[in-house]
């Protein structure tokens, strides 16, 4: 393959990698890719969902013998391990480079979930324990949202970024399949006969995936726009020669790319997160807001009623709680197919249509659900067929916002502005079901105190809509050089970046 360096001016790296990138047809090394590193959230969903169903085992007396609170302490726990790991992980991800940190949040990952199993009794010892390795598992998954939405989106080729970011964010919801699917046919089998056995199998359950997939990221390249922006042209090259060799031996011709396409790179320095949070509101502040909005909104709406939903049906519709997993499933089986049935819509009608539209839509739905809700018009059925129906256009949307943050932002601060962003948006949306319960007098109910919750959500969803018309980036088709110009790039030989007209920060 012909060389990606140009030459040298000034201390200055010409570089055609990031047209080169962009030009490459679908192969078998991006299937491999999506498949290696998407387990992230499948992972993530399977780990939630398994530690949802565990919770009530791990307060018996066969098992742990935790108290109600200390139980659901553990989730909390894990959600601030993902906090922290984002913004630890995410900072090191721009730093040391994707594929390393793709590798050792993996690694955390599986530590920590495997030694959660180990919890051998209810000593203060022993919980100390527990929570320490959920917090473990949590920190590796919140670096994985970091690392690998930018290494996904540094390695897809352009056109195929939108709905490829899109599918496999929304693949939690494949691990929430999983995870229920483990809970009806492994779980129920063992918690009479095996309590202590069956919620063990719920936290090794994610392990054993992950271990399957580390043989499979351990032979991923590092991202060449990653090493080329830190001024390592020639593993760069390296890097992005494997990448083109594979795709000519799946059949494929490389037509060259023209000179016009060069990048001009001069290196730059880290970034630490308060010289990025001066960057992202002074020269970024639309964009900034943008990312806020998508992000906060979609955490808030999902945390509220995923974490609830089984006390709504239980409370409202008298649903047993053998019966639950079962709408559950129906629930996540919507969250699943919104991303992958619209997420091609997102690279041909557009970001910014589709981002409003769905954020606009689920809210407008939700609200119209709640109302038929505090009129007592649905049952259990019609209420998750409306949570169905609400969350298959959440999900793309809400996979959409990190798609936003993955793009609009330079590419030697992508991982910490997703990780800032992400951090938010936990922390807004761990008050989600705090809020939604207290809503809901299980010895009471009232209908119009739920309500509340469902008109501030969807409220919530629709200025997430409004922002994503108002401030939306069109980055569908584009380079993410022309998305955001990195921090490293001075000129191209016609003065553009590649190819494209530098974007005007909004």
């Amino acid at each position: 393959m012909a060389s990606s360096t140009l030459g040298h001016t000034d201390g200055a790296i010409r570089s055609l990698i990031p047209a080169r990138i962009d030009r490459l047809p679908w192969s078998r090394f991006h299937t491999r890719l999506v498949l290696a590193l998407g387990v992230a959230w499948i992972l993530d969903g399977l780990e939630i969902t398994l530690a949802s169903v565990v919770s009530d085992a791990l307060t018996k007396p066969q098992t742990l013998g935790l108290s109600a609170a200390a139980s659901a302490s553990t989730a909390t726990v894990y959600l601030i391990g993902e906090v922290f790991g984002a913004l630890v992980f995410g900072r090191l991800s721009d730093r040391l480079g994707r594929k390393r940190l793709f590798m050792i949040t993996l690694g955390v990952y599986l530590c920590g979930s495997g030694l959660t199993a180990a919890t051998a009794g209810a000593g203060a010892g022993w919980v100390v324990f527990l929570y320490a390795t959920r917090f473990i598992a949590g920190t590796g998954i919140g670096g994985e949202y970091a690392a690998i939405n930018s290494a996904i989106d540094e390695l897809i080729p352009a056109r195929y970024r939108g709905r490829v970011d899109i599918g496999v964010n929304g693949t939690y919801w494949a691990g929430a399949i999983i995870g229920t699917l483990v809970q009806l046919a492994v779980f129920n089998a063992f918690i009479s006969s095996a309590p202590g056995l069956a919620w063990r199998i719920g936290f090794l359950v994610g392990p054993l995936l992950g271990l399957v997939i580390i043989y499979v990221r351990r032979n991923l390249p590092e991202s060449p726009r990653w090493l080329v922006m830190h001024g390592r042209e020639s593993e760069a090259e390296e890097s992005l020669a494997r990448i083109e060799e594979e795709v000519v031996a799946s059949g494929h011709t490389l037509e060259p790319v023209d000179e016009s396409q060069a990048l001009e790179i001069t290196p730059a320095g880290h970034t630490g997160y308060l010289t990025l949070l001066r960057l992202l509101f002074r020269r970024y502040p639309g964009r900034s807001v943008l990312g806020l909005g998508l992000m906060v909104t979609q955490s808030f709406l999902y945390n509220a009623i995923y974490f609830t939903y089984a006390i709504v049906l239980g409370t409202f519709f008298h649903v047993s709680d053998a019966s639950i997993p079962l709408y559950g499933l129906a629930f996540a089986v919507g969250n699943l197919l919104g991303p992958l049935v619209l997420g091609t819509l997102f690279d041909t009608l557009g970001r910014k249509r589709m981002i409003a539209g769905t954020y606009l839509i689920s809210g407008v739905l939700l609200l119209i659900s709640g109302i038929l809700f505090d009129a007592g018009a649905l049952t259990a059925f019609t209420q998750t067929a409306a949570w169905v129906v609400i969350f298959f256009f959440a999900s793309a949307g809400a996979s959409a916002g990190y798609l936003t943050v993955s793009e609009i932002f330079p590419l030697e601060v992508r991982s910490q502005a997703i990780a800032v962003f992400f951090a938010v948006a936990q922390v807004v949306g761990a008050l989600a079901p705090l809020f939604y319960g207290a809503l809901i007098d299980k010895n009471n109910p009232v209908p119009s105190h739920l309500f509340i919750g469902y008109l501030v959500g969807a409220v919530l969803m629709i200025a997430g809509g409004l922002i994503a018309a108002f401030l939306g980036v069109n980055a569908e088709g584009k380079s993410l050089e022309s998305v955001a110009t990195p921090l490293s790039v001075v000129t191209t030989a016609t003065g553009e970046v590649a190819g494209y007209r530098p974007p005007n920060p909004k």
